[in-house]
C-alpha cells in the first residue's frame, strides 16, 4: 500500500535524526508532550494530527532536500492513524518515546527504523480494519493544526 513511501521516509529521517541538535530534540519531546495532553474528549482524528506533527518538527531539523519528505510523513502518519483508529494510541506514542530514546542516545540508524517501523505497523493496523484506502486532509501544522 504505502511501502515506498514509508521507506523513502526512513531513510530521509536518518539523515536528519544524524543531524539532530539539542534545541530540536527538545522541539520533538515538546511535540510529543502536547500531544499526550489534549483532553480525554478530544477526538481521535484531532489526537492523530497531533502526534502526526511530530514528523512536521522532524522536517524544521533537515536540509532543504530532506525536508520536504519528512514534512510529507505528518500527512502518510496521519492518514495511517485515522485509518488504523484509536487503538493505535498507545503504540504511537510508545514509538515516539523510543525515537527520543534513540536520538538521546546518539542513534539516528535506530530512530529512523523506528520510524519506518511504526509507520508498517500503522499500515499493517489499517489492513486489519479492513480498508486499503486511507482518508485525506490538509497537512498538519506544527501544533497539529491544519
Amino acid at each position: 500500500m504505502h511501502d515506498h513511501l514509508i521507506e523513502t521516509q526512513a531513510k530521509a529521517a536518518e539523515i536528519v535524526c544524524g543531524r539532530m541538535s539539542p534545541s530540536r530534540l527538545r522541539a520533538l519531546h515538546e511535540s510529543l508532550e502536547m500531544a499526550c495532553q489534549l483532553p480525554a474528549n478530544a477526538g481521535w482524528d484531532q489526537r492523530a494530527a497531533a502526534h502526526a506533527a511530530f514528523f512536521t518538527v522532524l522536517a524544521e531539523a533537515a536540509d532543504p532536500v530532506s525536508a520536504p519528505v519528512v514534512a510529507s510523513g505528518a500527512e502518510l502518519a496521519y492518514d495511517l492513524m485515522v485509518t488504523a483508529g484509536r487503538t493505535a494510541s498507545q503504540i504511537v506514542i510508545n514509538s515516539r518515546r523510543r525515537v527520543l530514546d534513540h536520538l538521546r542516545a546518539g542513534d539516528a540508524t535506530a530512530a529512523a527504523l523506528e520510524l519506518g517501523d511504526h509507520l508498517r505497523i500503522l499500515q499493517f493496523m489499517c489492513r486489519l480494519a479492513g480498508t486499503g484506502a486511507t482518508r485525506r486532509r490538509p497537512r498538519a501544522g506544527r501544533d497539529g493544526r491544519s
